[in-house]
């Protein structure tokens, strides 16, 4: 019994590592980041040509701002409540199969 429990919990710690790395929450926040921060570039280097057809708004400037914001919220986010891992008591009880081996 002693080496089953011991299998259950390192699938549980397994199972936690890959709900906190794989939580959609850092893949949205690490996506916005990284293109916020490539399109406030384009919008740095922005020619005065570009600025004309945009009616003198930096448009790109603007929008890279707002998804840095957005993708730092959902980091921040992400940050103050991690994911929490169910825990296997709290799962409800599934039917054996039969034929399966106890």
């Amino acid at each position: 019994m002693s080496e089953l429990h011991n299998e259950v919990s390192e699938l549980e710690r397994t199972s936690a590592t890959a709900a906190r790395l794989f939580d959609i929450r850092r893949v949205i926040g690490g996506l916005f980041v990284v293109y916020g921060v490539l399109v406030t570039i384009a919008g740095l280097t922005a020619s005065d040509a570009d600025l004309r057809k945009a009616q003198g708004i930096n448009i790109n400037l603007w929008t890279g701002l707002g998804m840095l914001a957005l993708g730092l919220s959902f980091l921040v986010w992400l940050k103050l409540r991690p994911t929490v891992p169910t825990a296997a008591e709290d799962l409800p009880d599934l039917p054996e199969k039969p034929g399966a081996r106890s």
